[in-house]
């Protein structure tokens, strides 16, 4: 757990000073009893109401301050804590942006948000009790057994035979509850998974009717979830009925004895109020303890499933996001180069979905890179602004090996319409202008306008500033995708790429689109992935893709010539356009 340090260097400070006020009421919490058998022993017995009063004066004192260092504490421990929880689900999310697309593919998104919100909280509960009674019930309670045994250490035996039975009970409740509560857990991030999968897909269940089937996963997944919680719950119930039954055995043995010893003179009947009131204390102290077990249970696997993603290195050889890299860019060209390049996403070569691809696009030119759904077209161009390393050969951007620069500056070069159209909630503006930030009001209208947007928008009666639901769920798919390629243009990259980014946009729009491009886009290094074979032909070179390998580059002319495979795809979307 070495990436806790941090916190503890930031933190100690202030939880020594929480833990000084809490000892100060631990204190004044322990002198009570003794302060009531005096009262009892001296004032009462000797019918000496000036003692009673003034020793009353004296209980009331100790108590104000000990309600003073209470309060004193739960100010810093509730400061602390939540600062703390702060920080480190900052860190936490800070973490998971530093992730390749390899290592967030080893964690499902509902695990992530459950770590980056009910682990923390977990931790955070924790620290924030741990400065409030975590520390002060073991003060307490050995504090009690201190002042118990002083009152009367042969009385104090009952005590050499409670307290070992309870800390037993307790070690085995530690032992027994870890590994369910870590179930617990992990059945949360199944809930989380399916219900985020259920709202992500709602129109899907609901265009298929498929409402029955989701309330049986999902009641079957909460249902996980409820059993394991219960026996988990029932197997650490089991531990504090009995510790409570320990002591409260423990209490009537102090009367027991307690009353004979008063009987025979060798005991005052306020040395038994008081030896009763410790015994109550280091019964509610025990309780407490118990309490704290059960909560560093459950912190101790949250804290681990956190450190499983803090301590998880970036998958991608050389440097993380914001890292300074040896290589630099001399030119700012756009040139793109793949040289024999090989790549797998298990990292084993017999299973590559790219094979050889060699190929290079200069400075101002447009590519399109076509072939059947599976050849890897949109893994290759994931492969330039560094989503994923290949297992051999090279990649560079403007004659730099990709991963030899800094892919913060990368990727400042790089704009990207992906396949599956990504929208967040905001106005239509705010969308556009993630692109660019600064973007005047002049450009995002300007690349609207070529991306064939600015019509739609423009029917809107807030326009541009139209709120967009999550996911831009009020907007068609066409629509989406015209201002995904605005955000991409606004930015006026170096290297365009848009991955069948036009598929739901009918072919007379996307017509427009392409010659609002030529002169919006005209410098640009652009490369284009797509279905239809006349979004193709006038790229000045077209790269054909089958099962991962390059069977043909050249022109629309060339390929009609030498490539079958451009040649089926050629004929078979013409035939559907004649039927």
């Amino acid at each position: 757990m070495h990436f806790m340090k941090k916190y503890i260097d930031k933190y100690w400070k202030l939880f020594c000073l929480g833990v000084t006020f809490l000892m100060a009421e631990a204190f004044c919490d322990l002198l009570q009893p003794t302060i009531m058998a005096r009262i009892v022993d001296i004032g009462v017995a000797h019918r000496n109401l000036h003692y009673v009063l003034t020793m009353g004066v004296v209980m009331l004192g100790v108590t104000g301050l000990g309600a003073l260092a209470a309060v004193s504490r739960n100010i810093i421990s509730n400061n602390v804590s939540q600062r703390f929880g702060a920080e480190l689900r900052f860190d936490l999310f800070t973490k998971i942006q530093t992730f390749s697309f390899d290592n967030l593919d080893k964690f499902e998104t509902g695990s992530l948000v459950t770590r980056l919100t009910n682990d923390v909280t977990q931790v955070q509960n924790f620290v924030n009790g741990l400065m409030r009674i975590f520390v002060k019930a073991p003060l307490v309670c050995i504090g009690s057994i201190i002042m118990a045994t002083m009152l009367d250490p042969q009385l104090a035996v009952i005590l050499i035979v409670v307290v070992p039975v309870i800390a037993t009970l307790m070690f085995i409740s530690v032992r027994i509850g870890y590994p369910f509560f870590r179930k617990v857990q992990r059945k949360l991030d199944g809930l989380n998974t399916v219900m985020r999968e259920y709202l992500n897909g709602v129109r899907v269940v609901k265009a298929f009717n498929r409402f029955d089937y989701e309330k049986e996963r999902f009641g079957r997944v909460n249902q996980e979830l409820a059993s394991v919680s219960t026996t988990a719950m029932r197997v650490m119930a089991i531990f504090t009925p009995t510790i409570t039954l320990t002591v409260n055995i423990g209490i009537v043995g102090v009367l027991w004895l307690g009353g004979i010893r008063v009987n025979n003179g060798r005991m005052h009947v306020g040395q038994v109020i008081a030896f009763v009131n410790y015994m109550t204390q280091i019964l509610a102290s025990l309780m407490t303890i118990s309490f704290v077990f059960n909560m560093f249970v459950r912190a101790r696997a949250s804290t681990e499933r956190i450190a499983e993603v803090m301590n998880q290195e970036n998958s991608m050889a050389g440097m993380s996001v914001g890292t300074a890299g040896p290589g630099k860019f001399k030119d700012a060209d756009g040139r793109i180069e793949f040289r024999d390049v090989v790549f797998s996403y298990t990292g084993r070569p017999d299973e590559a979905v790219l094979k050889g691809i060699t190929f290079s696009c200069e400075h101002g030119e447009t590519i399109a890179i076509i072939g059947s759904t599976g050849s890897g077209k949109s893994t290759l161009v994931s492969m330039i602004p560094r989503f994923y390393d290949a297992i051999s050969g090279v990649v560079k951007v403007d004659s730099v090996d990709v991963k030899d620069v800094d892919p913060l500056e990368l990727r400042k070069k790089i704009a990207m319409v992906p396949q599956k159209t990504v929208l967040f909630s905001g106005t239509i503006m705010d969308n556009i202008r993630w692109g660019k930030a600064d973007g005047t009001i002049d450009e995002v209208e300007q690349a609207a306008r070529v991306a064939q947007a600015h019509g739609f928008i423009s029917t809107f009666p807030e326009q541009y500033g139209t709120y967009l639901g999550q996911g831009g769920v009020n907007l068609s798919g066409g629509q989406k995708q015209r201002i995904s390629i605005a955000r991409a243009l606004i930015k006026k990259p170096e290297i365009l790429i848009l991955d069948d980014s036009t598929s739901a946009v009918d072919m007379a729009t996307e017509a427009d689109i392409r010659k609002g491009m030529r002169e919006y886009a005209k410098g640009m290094t652009c490369i284009i992935i797509t279905q239809r074979i006349v979004s193709a032909m006038g790229a000045v070179r077209i790269i054909v893709l089958d099962n991962g390998e390059i069977v043909g580059m050249g022109t629309h002319q060339q390929l009609m010539q030498s490539s079958l495979v451009y040649q089926d795809i050629y004929h078979s979307q013409i035939g559907k356009e004649v039927i």
